[in-house]
């Protein structure tokens, strides 16, 4: 699994111009299941996720979790974060788990989200979306697990 998370103050997902997820403070999570990725995977980032300090605490130092904090997220799936340009000069989504795969993993970490006591807003899995946000810092991690 691979996810780039960005610290936010606001951030929100359309499609067809309708909002369909949102959050206020907390994280943009960009997900991508990738081949070989398995529900395990999905919980574990989910988890490290959770855990990782990137809020500031009363000193300005980033020393709090998204837990500490009480943020909300907005989880939005993103295949194109499997992307390959080792070769020329169009990508190459091949790394990317098939689309039935890549849902389901994407379900199980944001309803891991939800049932850790989280606000989860969420974009809709292979739709044509438009994201906005406010990035907080800003605060941009890449993950992969």
């Amino acid at each position: 699994m691979r996810a780039l998370v960005q610290r936010v103050a606001e951030a929100s997902v359309s499609v067809n111009a309708e909002i369909v997820g949102a959050t206020g403070p907390g994280l943009l999570i960009l997900v991508c299941a990738m081949q070989g990725d398995d529900t395990g995977r999905a919980l574990a980032l989910a988890d490290k996720i959770l855990k990782l300090r990137i809020f500031r605490d009363e000193d300005g130092k980033t020393n709090r979790s998204l837990a500490d904090v009480g943020g909300g997220v907005l989880v939005v799936s993103q295949f194109t974060l499997a992307a390959d340009t080792s070769r020329g000069n169009r990508p190459g989504f091949s790394n990317a788990a098939p689309p039935d795969l890549g849902r389901r993993l994407y379900e199980a970490f944001a309803d891991h989200l939800t049932a850790q006591g989280v606000a989860v807003g969420r974009g809709v899995f292979g739709a044509e979306m438009q994201v906005s946000l406010v990035n907080d810092g800003p605060m941009t991690i890449w993950l992969d697990q």
